[in-house]
């Protein structure tokens, strides 16, 4: 395969973006353009390619995996998006990611547990739901955590949240009404459940 251009990383000052044709990229150090003969406008067999796969990129992607683990726990699609901002190719991404998944250091069902226990005080079941489908969480699992694990009573927490921001159903107008609709709703309360701790404060 071709190589493109060779270009010098922002903000990094040995770090090289390798162009390829076809588009399957590589990150290496200068040392390792060096080590494997890379120059622009050269030629990359697939042999040196997939030896800088095995010898160089899946090694360190999952070396990159591990460090990310150790900063916060991640679901599996949050672990690979990280590694594809690293520049690193498909198949080292998949590699590193099942490397770790097989010592159980990302497990999904684990992530999802503890993230419904940790803020469920503070978010509805919606707004959790919702939060979990972005980090890639499998749907029929969060239902499955959120039936087992999620305890929080949604009416109690909006009655919370209101005193929280001192709204008192005396003396508080229409546009106060709407604006604490608004403020719950955006937390993912149900109409509902909104609707029924408003009028049950009023009477």
């Amino acid at each position: 395969m071709t190589i493109v251009d060779v270009q010098l990383l922002p903000r990094k000052k040995n770090k090289y973006k390798v162009h390829l044709q076809g588009g399957m990229d590589l990150v290496l150090y200068k040392k390792e353009l060096k080590l494997y003969g890379i120059e622009a406008g050269g030629e990359l067999p697939q042999e040196t390619y997939d030896r800088i796969l095995a010898e160089t990129l899946i090694p360190r992607a999952k070396r990159r995996a591990m460090h990310l683990l150790e900063k916060q726990d991640r679901s599996r699609k949050n672990l690979e998006e990280k590694l594809r901002e690293c520049g690193y190719p498909p198949l080292a991404v998949e590699e590193a990611v099942a490397y770790v998944e097989s010592y159980h250091y990302i497990d999904d069902e684990r992530y999802a547990r503890n993230y419904v226990r940790y803020h469920q005080e503070g978010k509805s079941k919606r707004r959790i739901q919702q939060d979990l489908m972005q980090k890639g969480i499998d749907r029929d699992l969060i239902a499955s955590v959120l039936e087992e694990d999620y305890a929080t009573s949604e009416e109690g927490m909006i009655r919370e949240l209101l005193q929280k921001k001192h709204y008192d159903p005396d003396t508080a107008d229409a546009k106060e009404r709407a604006k604490m609709y608004r403020f719950l709703m955006g937390r993912g309360f149900s109409t509902g459940d909104i609707s029924h701790v408003l009028k049950d404060m009023e009477s």
